[in-house]
Parts: structure tokens; sequence; C-alpha cells
């Protein structure tokens, strides 16, 4: 029933998993498989190209408006200038030709000298920067063609006159030489007009250039803020709204709302993460279904044990009160009966009454071994410190006659202290000691020595003997309860004492074995966990021997 439930629930989740994706959790068009990646990567790349075009268009306003400019500057400015310059050097030469003609003084001539110069210079500037304008050049050359007719007519002519009077010539041709002259003045005002008109045509253009600068620079700004929103706005809608309604589900789940279910949207990636998490939400679910079955099955066997112990314990009572007091009459009628009738048996009575008496009390002692591995892990099960150095001294105390009779010579190295149920340890002990007294061998005086160290966070003992030895082959036999590998006429017991050892060594998370390859004797070894020692001590050498 669980798993038919778990598989309807993880069913029901992939079905509303695909109903969720189809209502918008999965958008359709060419773009609903694009990652994240991939939508960024696109974003990028569309905001790169329209910047890359801006860009363009900002270095071509850039390189035109520094183009006008440096028409402005090194072209239409210093060719008006240029212009100006032509035209004073023209003026000064008819100023000193026109005064040198009407006095004959020599240094009228000086202005008509350096005119001539200035005229040259002027010139070839200006053929260097109309270079490029052939109106201007038209201009210009009509202003020198001009001025040449003046220079042949008047201005030469008077200029190299005689020296000391008045020359006629200019007196003669002072009207036709001032027309010319005006003509001259006519086609430099011509060509400083028309100079001018390329300033000022070059600086409206460069204002033009300078507006369509400020624009094109506030289309970027307006672009670049524009994108930044885009990017904003695209990163909330794909990314962050789809990663927190992926939170906020988780987050339900998380607090304990198992049933709730993930919803996936947003770029493909995100919804493949969603799908992989609601598949995850599903098979816990699924699990946590079959765990609280099995916990309710649990919690039913726990009853069942708890309820199995109580007859568990009611039997025990009963073991050691009622069943004992029957054995103790038989014994005690079968004794009294072989003393008021001992003259009336025969030795075979006698025998009978005698098996009948150790019977009983075998039974008892049956009994009473039967309680003691039964209490192991119920009862005595409080948590202490156990310092077995202590519990080792009580132990040799209370096996002192059994060390004397036999002569033995007990050891052991300093035993650490650890943690469990000091009545069960001494048990333990106890019975390890009392097996090597009891299995010692005729041939050699009895040596028992209980070794300890430390390794791996455990405590490592062995309670090593030079007894008879155990065979290799009986090595886990002897652990079962009830397991004899002699009679009870050669060694008494009932088989219970090692088996009573495993059942507490275990309770206390260690482990017991025989060690096959030691000889002579037996080797017992068993760990229990404890605390180190602090600081390392010479060996003890605990001794009884018989007097």
């Amino acid at each position: 029933m669980t798993g038919l439930a778990g598989a309807r629930s993880h069913e029901d989740s992939a079905e509303h998993r695909r109903s969720g994706a189809g209502a918008g959790g999965r958008p359709d068009g060419p773009t609903a498989d694009w990652t994240t990646r991939r939508w960024l990567t696109a974003g990028a790349c569309a905001a790169l190209a329209v910047l890359a075009v801006l860009a363009a268009t900002g270095v071509w306003v850039f390189a035109r408006s520094t183009a006008i400019s440096d028409r402005l500057v090194d072209g239409s400015t210093p060719a008006l200038v240029a212009s100006v310059r032509l035209e004073s050097a023209l003026v000064n030469q008819e100023t000193g030709a026109r005064g040198y003609g009407l006095t004959g003084e020599p240094g009228f001539l000086e202005p008509y000298r350096s005119g001539l110069q200035q005229q040259k210079d002027a010139t070839a500037q200006l053929r260097t920067l109309l270079a490029d304008d052939p109106a201007g050049v038209a201009d210009l050359d009509e202003v020198l063609a001009r001025a040449e007719t003046w220079q042949s007519r008047f201005g030469r002519p008077v200029a190299t006159a005689p020296a000391g009077a008045p020359v006629a010539l200019a007196t003669e041709r002072a009207d036709e030489g001032r027309q010319d002259f005006n003509a001259i003045r006519v086609s430099a005002a011509h060509l400083e007009k028309d100079l001018e008109a390329a300033r000022d045509r070059a600086h409206t253009e460069l204002h033009h250039i300078r507006s369509q600068r400020n624009w094109i620079f506030s289309l970027i700004a307006a672009v670049i803020l524009a994108l930044t929103v885009l990017v904003f706005a695209g990163l909330r809608r794909g990314v962050t709204l789809p990663l927190g309604r992926l939170s906020d589900d988780v987050r339900h789940v998380a607090g304990g709302n198992f049933g709730h279910p993930i919803t996936a949207s947003g770029p493909a990636d995100l919804r493949r993460l969603a799908v992989d998490i609601e598949g995850m939400r599903s098979r816990l679910a699924d699990e946590l279904a079959f765990s609280d079955s099995a916990r309710e099955q649990l919690d039913l066997q726990a009853g069942e044990l708890r309820r199995s112990n109580a007859e568990l314990e009611q039997f025990a009572y009963v073991a050691s009160h009622d069943l004992q007091e029957p054995l103790r009459k038989v014994a005690s009628f079968c004794q009294l009966l072989q003393r008021r009738y001992a003259d009336q048996l025969d030795d075979r009575a006698v025998q009978y009454i005698a098996f009948a008496v150790d019977g009983a009390n075998r039974m008892q002692t049956l009994i009473h071994d039967l309680l003691a591995f039964s209490r192991v892990g119920r009862l005595h099960t409080d948590n202490e410190t156990v310092d077995l150095e202590e519990l080792f001294s009580r132990t040799t105390d209370a096996l002192s006659i059994a060390i004397e009779e036999s002569g033995a010579r007990v050891t052991h190295d300093p035993l650490p202290t650890v943690s469990g149920d000091a009545t069960q340890l001494g048990m333990l002990l106890q019975n390890l000691v009392s097996n090597a007294l009891k299995f010692r061998s005729a041939e050699r005086t009895p040596a028992v020595e209980l070794s300890a160290r430390c390794e791996d966070g455990l405590w490592h003992f062995a309670v090593t003997d030079n007894g008879i030895g155990i065979g290799a082959e009986y090595a886990e036999r002897v652990f079962v309860i009830f397991q004899r590998l002699h009679t009870r006429d050669a060694y008494p017991g009932n088989g219970i004492g090692l088996a009573l050892c495993k059942k507490i060594v275990e309770f206390h998370g260690g482990t017991i074995a025989i060690d096959p390859g030691h000889a002579p004797g037996a080797r017992i070894t068993f760990t229990l966990p404890g605390l180190p020692l602090p600081q390392a001590e010479p060996a003890v050498d605990t001794e009884r021997v018989s007097p």
C-alpha cells in the first residue's frame, strides 16, 4: 500500500509539473529552450551591437567635427588673413608708388618694395591654402591679374623713374592708375568676401556637427540607461523572480510541507533545476511516507517488545521464587528421608537419593545462571565511570580462596578507567579469571595475566593463562550458552560463563574472541570503549599464592 501510494504521489507530482509548465511555467516559442547563459549572451551581444553602432556614429561625428575645425583653423581663417595681408601689400605698393611719383623722394619706395615682398608671401600662402578651392584660386588669379595690370601701367614705370624730381608719368596716368587700383580693390574685396563666406559656412557646419554630437551622445546615454533598465528588468524577470519562487517553494518544503509542489519557471536551466528539485521532493515525500509506515511498524514492534520484556520479568520473578521453592523442598525431603530411614535403605537407595539431591541443586544453580544471563542489558544498566584497577582488585579478593588453593600467580597491567556498568564488568572479570583458575593444567603452576593497551580509541584487553587451553575448532562454540567441552565430573559448571561474558562485552559496545595462536593455555581478548590513561605507569604485579 505504501509503495502504491508513493507511486501515485510521484505520478501526481509529475502531472503537476507538466500542467504547470503548460500553464506558464514553461514559455512557448523559439526561445523556450534558452538557458540563462544563452539569454545573457544574446542580451550582451545585442547591447554590444547597439553600442558599437552608436560608438561608430560618435567616431564619425568626432572625425567630422575635427575635419571642420581643422579646415576652419588651418584653412578658411588663415586664407582670409592672407587675403587681407595681400590687399594691405597692394595698398602699400600704391601708396609708395604714388608718393614717389609726386615727390621723387626715394624714401617713398620703401613701402612699395616691402609691399612687393608681402604680396609674394601672401600669394604663396593663399595658393597653398586654396589648393582645394577652385573658386578661391580663380578670385586670387583675378586679383593678381589686375595687380599686374596696375604694375605694368603705373607701378613699375613710376618706381623705376629717376629720383630727385616728381615723375611726370605719375601725373599723366594718375586717373588711369587710380581706376586700375580700384579694380584691384574690388577683386580683393570679392576674394575676401568669398573667403569670409567659406569661413562662415565652416562655422555653421561646425555648429551643426556639434549639435549632432550632442544629440548622439545624449542618445548614447539614453541607450545605456535603457540597456541598464532592460538588464535589470531581464535579470529580475528571467533570474531573480524564478529563483525567488523556487526559493519560496523550497522553504515551504524545508519547513515540513513536503506536499508543496515546486513550480518550474524562467529559463530552461532554471526550469530543469526546478524539475530536478521537484523530483527530489517527490522522492523524499515517498521515502517519508515509507519511513512513517516503517516507524509505525517499529512502534508496534516496540510495544510488543515491551510486553515481551514484561512477561520475561514476570517469568524471571517466577523462576527466582516459585520454581526454586519446589526444588528446595525436593532436596530437603530427600535428605530427611535419607536421615530418617538410613538404617532401612540399601546402598542403591542411598545412591538414588543422592542423585535426586544433586539434580535439584544443579537445577537451582542452572536457574540462577539463567537469571543472571537474562539480566544483562535489562538490569544494572547504569552508565558510569568504572575504575578497572579497583574493580580487578575486588575481583581477586572475591576469588582469593580459589587463588590460594591453586597456588596461582595473578598479574595485570595498569588498568584504565572506562564507561560502563560496574556490576556487569565485575561479572566479566570474575568469570574470566575463575575460568582461567578452573581449567588449569596439573603440570604447571597456574599463571593468569590481564593485559591492557589503548589503540584507535578502544581499550584492548587480554586474559592469558597457562592452563589446558581451548582448541581452535571450539573458538566460536565456547561462547554459546550451555555449550560444554568437558564433563561435569571433570570440571563443574553449566557452560554459561563465556556466553555471559560475550553478552556483557557486546552490551558495552565491544567484541570478545579466543586467540587461537596462543599456547600453552588460552588467551581471551576483548575490547571496551574508555578513556586513555593520562600518563604511562609501571606495571603492577598483583600476586596471590598459596602459603
